[in-house]
């Protein structure tokens, strides 16, 4: 009698495509930002055809997704900076050291920069991006201080964040950009913990 044959899941060879396809999709990003990179010159550098990038990612706003992902990767993230105890004390700085950690670290530094450029050359890509670490990455680690308007909180602190990657990484403004990776975390440390965890302005909460 034939006995039916095991299924193994995902097919050999999805993995490394879809993670050849991410590769290939930053370059291109980095390259020509998010309105110049094709599907198909996407698909040319990854040597796959399109059909499988489709099906890996629905379209280029799901693989730009995916890239933001892949970079950031938001569940570690929260993890990290939140601990354990999930202790507000020293919050701000563990989020500072875990940030500058993937722009400094070489494995993620590319992966960051292609991230951002890209979200500066197109409306849509920014958006993408801002509503990734607001509500993805920032949305968790204020939501859970138990502190008032944590979606402002969130948004305050992508504030500081990107714009420290936009003028050390990318514009690279003096002397910020020559800054050792520990001062800067010294330096924008006490901002986010203020963000996440301190007094907002009186009209923020008069009606609370």
């Amino acid at each position: 009698m034939r006995t039916a044959r095991k299924r193994t899941g995902r097919r050999p060879g999805n993995t490394e495509s879809r993670q050849a396809i991410l590769t290939a999709a930053r370059a291109k990003f980095a390259l020509y930002g998010y309105e110049g990179a094709s599907i198909r010159s996407i698909a040319q550098e990854a040597g796959v055809d399109t059909a499988l990038i489709h099906h890996f990612f629905l379209s280029k706003e799901g693989l730009f997704a995916a890239s933001i992902h892949d970079a950031i990767e938001p569940e570690r993230m929260v993890e990290q900076v939140l601990g354990k105890r999930r202790a507000t004390r020293g919050l701000g700085e563990r989020l500072a050291r875990y940030f500058m950690g993937l722009w400094e670290a070489p494995e993620t530094r590319d992966k960051m920069r292609s991230i951002l450029r890209s979200a500066l050359s197109h409306d849509r890509a920014q958006k993408m991006l801002r509503d990734f670490v607001a509500v993805e990455v920032l949305g968790p680690i204020a939501g859970s201080t138990g502190k008032s308007h944590p979606e402002v909180r969130a948004a305050l602190a992508a504030s500081q964040l990107i714009g420290l990657a936009l003028t050390r990484y990318i514009v690279e403004l003096g002397p910020i950009a020559s800054l050792d990776a520990e001062q800067v975390v010294a330096c924008v440390a006490p901002t986010l913990q203020r963000y996440l965890v301190g007094p907002l302005p009186e009209s923020l909460t008069e009606d609370d």
